[in-house]
């Protein structure tokens, strides 16, 4: 059945605007009449969205001043509003020493303790990845106490690298031949592997491929390299794993040789770490 339509013109207009002088007329083919159609968008003066920049740079507030090196703090303020540590934050020689007695303590509890510690989670200051902890020194290592059934059913595997060179031994075993051992290895267990060792605050310390870090110790940045060296021929020196696995010094009696250090006694909060005899 076929349908006509008589030729008619019809006109779509919002009902705020007027048609403007550049509506357009199409016909269509499938409609057979024309339609006039005005222009739905309202037409406004165009404005300008440029971004009117400061004559001046912005320079590092007053009160942020301490964050920054001598040479930056008259400069521009180039850098966000996080805080990060600069070399003089986290210098070796100026860090605290803390000396811990494990005569009597629970293993894990004090071995997490001691990680915080070395880590600096302890400190407003924290960062992942910067050395920002304290050196620990743990006396009387024979003496750390194990709760429940671990002295004989606690194990420690060491492997020789050789095929059946696996070596097992209990808790009461390895604790009378290596007691430092046992400290050691739940420490480590709780600090990082895999993170880079930021030192000075540059980035990771970076060596070509057959020198030691004692004949030529170079600092590089952490996205490039210096002197167009690529980060192909570069390899990493220390992990921060590493660097804070060396703040902790485990020793077998009461006596240690850090004295000019002059240690203080390690906080200690919780109260569940002194084993109850």
């Amino acid at each position: 059945m076929a349908i006509t339509f008589a030729s008619s013109s019809v006109i779509l207009s919002s009902p705020s605007t007027k048609p403007s002088l550049g509506s357009l007329k199409k016909t269509t083919p499938f409609l057979g009449f024309s339609i006039s159609v005005a222009n739905p968008k309202p037409s406004f003066p165009r404005q300008s969205f440029g971004v009117n920049c400061q004559e001046k740079p912005a320079v590092v507030p007053l009160d942020q001043r301490w964050m920054f090196e001598e040479s930056e703090v008259n400069g521009p303020d180039i850098w966000n509003k996080t805080w990060y540590p600069k070399a003089a934050d986290h210098i070796n020689t100026e860090k605290t020493w803390y000396v811990v007695d494990a005569t009597d303590k629970i293993l894990g509890r004090l071995a997490s303790t001691i990680a915080n510690h070395i880590r600096g989670k302890n400190l407003a200051t924290y960062t992942p990845s910067v050395d920002m902890g304290a050196f620990v020194i743990v006396v009387n290592a024979e003496k750390v106490a194990v709760s429940g059934k671990k002295r004989t059913q606690k194990l420690y595997r060491r492997h020789s690298g050789r095929p059946g060179g696996m070596k097992v031994e209990t808790f009461d075993q390895l604790q009378q031949r290596i007691p430092e051992r046992i400290i050691e290895h739940a420490v480590r267990g709780m600090l990082p592997k895999g993170r880079d060792c930021y030192q000075v605050g540059m980035g990771p310390l970076w060596a070509r491929k057959g020198e030691s870090s004692q004949a030529s110790p170079v600092f590089f940045g952490q996205f490039g390299s210096k002197d167009n060296n690529r980060a192909s021929d570069q390899v990493p020196l220390r992990v921060l794993g590493r660097a804070l696995f060396n703040h902790l010094k485990v020793y077998k009696g009461p006596d240690h040789p850090h004295e000019a250090q002059m240690p203080v006694d390690l906080p200690i909060r919780d109260k569940r770490i002194q084993m109850q005899r």
